[in-house]
């Protein structure tokens, strides 16, 4: 992320980190806002440069502890969250891995995918696919709701495969 916001920007982290701190801005969508609309970044960048000015990223056990409470009890699924997310990385430098509570958002400039131990024998993946036809696999959003248009339920490590990395990564695109 530090090597693309250098290439997008034309300026290193800690020059922005700067920029953010002569703000006196706080709270971390107020900082995303103001990098958003004041020097033109994509949710993704300026997601990353606000933890990063607010130590949040230092703070990065929390995001671990957000991710190991997700799987306590459902550790089995565990490895199919680390290929997708191993496999959503190679897309590109522009994502932004997102942990909640209970579930972990992928982003580009939008989000395009959310991750969700739903089960403890299954996660169920979100992915934003507008007008793409629903199959007996490629379901419709479930409980996700308007944050995604289709659902993906996965229990085996090998259902992320080729016709789910192409989902995913057309769901990337779209969100760019």
């Amino acid at each position: 992320m530090e090597k693309g916001l250098l290439e997008k920007t034309g300026q290193p982290l800690e020059y922005w980190i700067k920029v953010v701190e002569e703000s006196k801005l706080e709270k971390h969508k107020s900082i995303i806002d103001f990098l958003k609309s004041e020097h033109g970044f994509t949710y993704g960048f300026a997601n990353f440069v606000a933890m990063k000015a607010r130590k949040a990223d230092a703070a990065s056990h929390d995001a671990e502890d957000l991710l190991k409470n997700q799987y306590k009890g459902k550790e089995v699924l565990f490895p199919i969250y680390e290929k997708l997310v191993r496999e959503i990385s190679k897309f590109g430098t522009d994502i932004t891995r997102s942990p909640k509570k209970d579930s972990v958002s992928m982003i580009r400039k939008k989000q395009f995918a959310l991750i969700k131990p739903a089960t403890k024998t299954r996660i169920d993946l979100g992915l934003k696919l507008k007008g793409k036809p629903e199959t007996t696999r490629l379901g419709n959003s479930g409980p996700f709701g308007s944050m995604c248009t289709h659902r993906v339920q996965l229990a085996e490590i090998n259902e992320v495969d080729q016709e789910l990395l192409e989902w995913i990564q057309e769901a990337y695109e779209a969100a760019g």
